[in-house]
């Protein structure tokens, strides 16, 4: 049995699931996601709980890993309606500046040139200061959209300058000025 597909799902109250055939639409506050689901898994919903049931009795192990895989795309599908999902990145770096124009990003990364990244349907951008907010439904658009932000200008070890995300740790290094005085 796969240990997270077993597991059921919570529906918040304002939360919808319709399955029609393989494609599964989840309705809530922030949207709609819709999902085709692999041939095989189904859906039941039951006391408000929702359960991803795997294709066959004793599914092998191939199958237990996409039952498990699709119980957690569509937890996170409920999670992205409900509540939504967000990713928060800093920047440092002389010069360096995050406007949102419209809905698009504009980004002054020390390039000679200024760098527009356009949302998608479903995202939005926030700057405050040195932090740029992606947010919106769909956790896998959210993560891809904030890695096309940090992929601009990737942190560097020495100043620290760059984009990184607010959560990860830059392991700095020592410049010449530290390794000649040592020698």
């Amino acid at each position: 049995m796969s240990k997270i597909g077993k597991q059921p799902i919570k529906l918040p109250s304002d939360v919808q699931i319709t399955v029609d055939g393989a494609m599964l639409s989840v309705k809530g506050p922030k949207g709609t996601l819709t999902r085709e689901l692999p041939v095989g898994i189904t859906t039941k919903i039951d006391n408000g709980m929702l359960f991803i049931v795997p294709p066959v009795e004793n599914p092998n192990r191939a199958q237990r890993a996409t039952w498990g895989l699709w119980r957690a795309l569509v937890n996170n599908m409920v999670t992205g309606v409900s509540t939504g999902w967000t990713r928060q990145l800093e920047f440092q770096g002389v010069g360096y500046k995050a406007v949102v124009k419209g809905k698009d990003l504009d980004l002054a990364l020390g390039y000679s040139h200024p760098i527009s990244i356009k949302a998608p349907e479903g995202i939005t951008f926030t700057v405050e200061k040195t932090t740029i907010t992606v947010s919106g439904t769909d956790k896998e658009l959210v993560g891809h959209m904030a890695a096309e932000i940090r992929k601009q200008r990737l942190p560097e070890p020495y100043k620290g300058s760059g984009i990184r995300y607010s959560d990860e740790i830059i392991r700095r290094k020592a410049g010449k000025k530290a390794a000649t005085a040592s020698a």
